[in-house]
């Protein structure tokens, strides 16, 4: 029977299962977010050799003229390593997991989740995915509201693919925040897109001005090395950003007057 039993523990039945609890779902990017995993034995022991959680999100994608999501590891953080899960025990291990300064923000469709996990020997490993609401980071919050202040209004905030522009955090995307124009200003341009780089020295910024809006997907996708000059970049260090968005607002309204 012990010989069945592992058998179908091995395939997942009666198998070991784990469950992330969080104290909280919202956390603002760049902070630490905490709970406990709580690991129970299935019907026999099983060697466990990593305990891991990883920050997931998802980004849009073209493939073959066809627009498809793609999920993304943002971070991945072991929890515990190699131990025996015992034939139904529970265990508990108090977690404290720190999103990047860089995770998304879940505005419009842009969803984050932590996948818990374990690896087992010869098993199937077993998965627990928790849903966050991640705000934006005190940088990137001082930005949005830059934008807002020069006249532009957030429609959207949207991971694309665009692996150039995302290489500084090593990742295939970003997330791009897409303004719309004060009336005043649509004769002259349809859309401002903002790519936001916070970290906890400052913030990275590169912004594009766009006479045709192309939608999620478009720009920053089709963006290389050799034309850098379609861009502005500029990076604000912490100290710049401490008295508020004005010094960020005069930036977005000059490089509107430049190329606007």
């Amino acid at each position: 029977m012990s010989m069945f039993k592992r058998m179908l523990a091995n395939v997942g039945i009666g198998a070991a299962r784990v469950d992330l609890i969080l104290r909280e779902q919202t956390v603002q990017a760049g902070n630490t977010i905490s709970g406990v995993v709580r690991i129970q034995g299935g019907r026999v022991e099983q060697q466990v050799e990593v305990v891991y959680a990883c920050v997931k999100t998802r980004y849009l994608k073209d493939v073959n003229h066809s627009k498809m999501y793609v999920d993304a590891t943002i971070a991945a953080i072991p929890l515990a390593g190699k131990f025996t899960v015992e034939a139904e025990r529970e265990y508990e291990l108090p977690i404290a997991i720190r999103l990047p300064p860089y995770t998304p923000v879940t505005m419009g469709g842009t969803q984050v989740w932590i996948r818990t996990g374990m690896e087992i020997n010869e098993a199937i490993d077993p998965k627990d995915e928790d849903y966050l609401q991640v705000t934006p980071h005190p940088y990137t919050a001082v930005v949005l509201e830059a934008a807002e202040r020069a006249g532009f209004r957030l429609r959207d905030a949207s991971c694309v693919y665009a692996p150039y522009h995302g290489i500084a955090q090593g990742l295939p995307f970003v997330q791009e925040f897409e303004f719309l124009p004060s009336p005043k200003r649509r004769d002259r341009l349809d859309e401002l897109q903002i790519v936001c780089y916070p970290d906890d020295d400052g913030i990275g910024l590169l912004l594009q001005i766009d006479r045709q809006a192309r939608g999620v997907a478009g720009l920053f996708a089709e963006a290389t090395d050799t034309d850098e000059e379609r861009f502005a970049r500029l990076r604000f260090k912490r100290e710049q950003l401490a008295d508020g968005p004005g010094i960020v607002v005069s930036w977005i309204e000059e490089k509107v007057r430049k190329y606007a």
